[in-house]
């Protein structure tokens, strides 16, 4: 069903009732353009009909060109779609028998169940033929067997085969079909036979033709890989900012904004609920990893004047969102390097300090004491009552060292 389940348009419930639907419609359209009739068919053999190549281009040209814009698009992922192993020397002799048993009976199988639908006795054979023939495959299957499972070339696309890109495999398979309508319009025009066959109205080429040019010229100026959205972070930029670790805010800044009660920086607790209810720093809201991309969570991160600081235990689900949202193209957003582990750790850790006299040293070594002070005495409310899950604003405040001697 296309993109229409994936994507959650239809139920999944529904799936066989629309494939009837489309298989009802699919009928409809082979007998409106005369698939029903085997004089019609083979005519394209004899050189006088060139009704089922047109078809059959037009259909390969719809199903490549509707595939490769909705992968781009995101609305199909190739990884979940079935493709036929290729087995070559069964693929080549069916191929061979098939061509043959168009040519002397007109039909192929989904034609011949067309016509059979509104009486054709001749299609009605062709149909029994098609089951003796599957009688006697499955019959003798040990004999063909070796044949059947010959050269097995895997799941493989055409493209892949030639060694060209989607985007250059449609283009030629655009300008392939166009040449075809061309020339074969050009061979009904002058048949004879055609105009005995089919008395119908000549039709006007130039606006197919033009949007299929459109299509197949879109195709290859494309970019390879779509941007999920047009603030996207460029890969280079993204991967300089991996690389320089700019992102990770320390635990002392942290700290300091909240023993100063500070609005300038949000929270987002990416653990889940269960930890989170256990317990989270004051002023934290709870939005799962999983929860990051969604729409309500990337308000957090629209607002370029207050930054938003993830966190967890250590820094490895932290990082995710961090890499989640800054790829989507939101700039202002950090992470809490070490994650609580190493939050709590340096706070609490008793460490043997050397005497100094740095005074940037003695001061940090005082704003440690006081923290480990203030986390202990409960200065703020319990994070268990602390239910503000209002959007706090950041602005990276440093901390500045008290200036005097001790």
């Amino acid at each position: 069903m296309g993109p229409l389940i994936p994507q959650n348009l239809i139920n999944g419930d529904l799936n066989f009732f629309f494939a009837l639907i489309i298989g009802l419609a699919f009928g409809f359209i082979l007998e409106q353009a005369g698939f029903s009739s085997s004089r019609k068919l083979a005519g394209v053999f004899y050189g006088y009909d060139f009704v089922v190549l047109k078809v059959f281009f037009t259909a390969g040209v719809t199903a490549a060109t509707g595939l490769f814009f909705m992968k781009y698009l995101g609305w199909i992922d190739f990884n979940f779609l079935y493709i036929n192993p290729l087995y070559l020397w069964s693929a080549l002799v069916g191929g061979i028998i098939m061509g043959f048993g168009f040519i002397l009976g007109g039909f192929c199988p989904g034609t011949s169940l067309a016509a059979a639908v509104i009486g054709k006795i001749d299609a009605m054979v062709f149909i029994a033929g098609m089951f003796i023939g599957v009688f006697l495959f499955g019959a003798f299957y040990p004999v063909f067997e070796p044949l059947h499972l010959g050269n097995n070339l895997g799941n493989v696309f055409i493209y892949d085969t030639l060694g060209i890109s989607q985007s250059w495999f449609l283009f030629f398979l655009i300008m392939m079909a166009l040449m075809a309508f061309v020339i074969t319009q050009l061979i009904e025009d002058n048949s004879t036979k055609f105009k005995e066959l089919l008395n119908s109205q000549k039709l006007s080429l130039g606006f197919p033709v033009l949007f299929l040019l459109i299509l197949a010229f879109t195709a290859v100026i494309l970019p390879e890989h779509r941007k999920s959205n047009i603030r996207e972070t460029d890969k280079t930029a993204l991967y300089n900012n991996i690389l320089s670790h700019e992102r990770y805010i320390p635990f002392d800044k942290i700290a300091y904004n909240l023993t100063k009660k500070l609005k300038d920086l949000q929270l987002v607790d990416v653990r889940s609920a269960e930890e989170f209810k256990m317990f989270h720093l004051p002023g934290a809201i709870n939005i799962p990893l999983e929860e990051v991309l969604s729409a309500e969570s990337l308000k957090l991160c629209k607002n370029e004047e207050k930054p938003v600081v993830f966190y967890s235990n250590g820094s490895v689900k932290a990082d995710m969102a961090w890499f989640f949202t800054f790829r989507a193209g939101y700039k202002k957003v950090k992470v809490l390097r070490g994650g609580l582990n190493k939050f709590f750790s340096s706070i609490f850790e008793e460490q043997v300090w050397e005497p100094t006299k740095n005074i940037q040293e003695l001061s940090f070594r005082r704003f440690i004491l006081k923290t480990r002070q203030f986390f202990r005495e409960g200065q703020f409310e319990s994070s268990k009552n602390d239910q503000n899950n209002n959007i706090p604003v950041i602005n990276e405040t440093s901390i500045k060292p008290v200036k005097g001697g001790c």
